[in-house]
């Protein structure tokens, strides 16, 4: 059985070359550093303005209140991204820039546009209306989608389709609906106290059940059609440039007009406010978690479909490309290594199954003609992570294998999973060469 990867490792710098040293704002902890103090920034600021505006005893009670939904929320959009959990890292800053940031900005420009739009034309409610429904959707959506941008600009190897738009775009609005809930049922706490309000007849129960039982879902249904914009965009090209800028806009703009709807719908009387949540927002609702659902189980049928090749080569085991492809086989995989090796065991089989699911998108996109230059590099990389992992995580994914995948015949014997091929690999694995990319047009 071979006892070290087949590819060399990294040769490094060339003899007698120079490293170039980044600039100081270059490096990751300077960026890491400036990101936290912004949304630490943020996150006090707005917590002060909330507070003003609802009160002490409003503050508690609306956050309170605004928590409720958001576990569901987070743990539904995690459980969407599970084929290629991205880091967590990541979701974090998403919730963050959710919450503070771009509920920040929301508060500002909301309040600016809204005051200078009623001292122009001296019309306090054609411009709350106007704020409303036009002002709002554009500043809030753009807010919120920075975040999915930046993820999609800074941590590109994160970021491969569209699943993992949405869940970003998930996190972020759910960040945003739970400060704006706060500041809402804060809001309607104190209306309460001051008419003396109280039951299911009050101003908090009303609006605790408009925005946190009838629409939790309102914020992030508006932004995952930006981060659907932004994992196509993702699925395209190096070269298709134009293609790359207008998705995420295509998505943006159809976030905006989703939410002027919405925000407009209370205009039109309670009859209008219902017309609008039954014919668009729960049908949208509706085929939004249809493609979601439909793209993760493309996503499971790419990694069954593309992992085999490196099962031939020797880089996995036959059993594997079935058991990374089966969701059922994955928790399996992770309980058993759990049960055998420990926490350290079950991390890496975990790592092992993210690295497994980005080498087989990889390998898709380079079929497909939309492999980066660095395509080689990233693929001996992934390669590596698995190699190291292997000792982890091959017992853990052959016995999920074996509890999971059809027996077929084999030959004379029987053979587990649907590509049977022989181990131990003899000599070098045929696929890839290093440094070459096969795919390469």
């Amino acid at each position: 059985m071979a006892s070290s990867p087949p590819y060399p490792p990294h040769p490094g710098a060339a003899p007698g070359s120079t490293l170039r040293h980044p600039h100081w704002w270059q490096r990751p902890a300077v960026r890491y550093g400036a990101m936290v103090t912004l949304l630490a920034l943020s996150g006090l600021v707005i917590l002060a303005l909330v507070r003003e505006q609802t009160g002490t005893q409003g503050f508690l009670v609306g956050l309170g209140l605004a928590v409720l939904p958001v576990p569901l929320l987070l743990a539904a959009f995690r459980w969407l991204g599970r084929v290629e959990p991205g880091p967590w890292r990541n979701l974090l800053f998403a919730f963050a820039w959710g919450a503070c940031a771009a509920a920040l900005i929301a508060i500002v420009a909301n309040s600016f546009a809204t005051r200078w739009i009623a001292t122009t034309t001296a019309d306090p409610a054609g411009a709350d209306t106007l704020g409303a429904t036009v002002i709002a959707p554009v500043v809030e959506e753009t807010a919120k989608a920075a975040a999915v941008l930046l993820l999609f600009l800074f941590r590109r190897r994160d970021f491969h389709g569209i699943l993992d738009g949405v869940v970003a775009a998930g996190f972020t609005a759910t960040g945003f609906a739970f400060t704006e809930n706060v500041l809402y049922l804060g809001n309607a706490f104190g209306t309460d106290q001051l008419t003396g309000g109280s039951g299911i007849a009050s101003v908090t129960a009303a609006t605790f059940f408009v925005r946190v039982v009838m629409s939790p879902f309102a914020h992030p249904l508006f932004t995952v059609l930006t981060g659907i914009g932004f994992g196509a965009a993702a699925l395209a090209a190096d070269r298709q440039r134009v293609r790359r800028v207008l998705l995420p806009l295509a998505g943006l703009l159809l976030a905006m007009g989703m939410h002027a709807l919405w925000n407009g719908s209370a205009t039109l009387g309670q009859f209008g406010f219902i017309a609008v949540y039954g014919a668009f927002m729960v049908p949208t609702f509706g085929l939004l978690t249809w493609l979601v659902v439909w793209t993760r189980q493309r996503e499971l049928r790419t990694v069954r479909t593309e992992l085999p090749a490196y099962a031939v080569a020797g880089w996995l085991r036959p059993s594997e490309p079935f058991a990374l492809g089966s969701m059922r086989a994955r928790r399996l995989a992770r309980k058993f290594a759990r049960e055998h090796g420990g926490r350290p065991a079950a991390r890496a089989v975990s790592q092992y199954e993210v690295y497994a699911t980005q080498l087989a998108f990889l390998r898709h996109r380079g079929r497909a003609g939309k492999a980066g230059a660095d395509f080689v590099t990233r693929e001996r990389e992934l390669l590596l992570e698995l190699w190291h992992r292997r000792q982890a995580a091959r017992p853990a994914l052959e016995h999920a294998a074996r509890l999971t995948a059809p027996r077929v015949p084999y030959g004379a014997g029987w053979a587990y999973g649907p590509v049977p091929a022989v181990w131990p690999p003899q000599g070098q694995p045929p696929y890839p060469a290093y440094g070459e990319n096969p795919y390469r047009r």
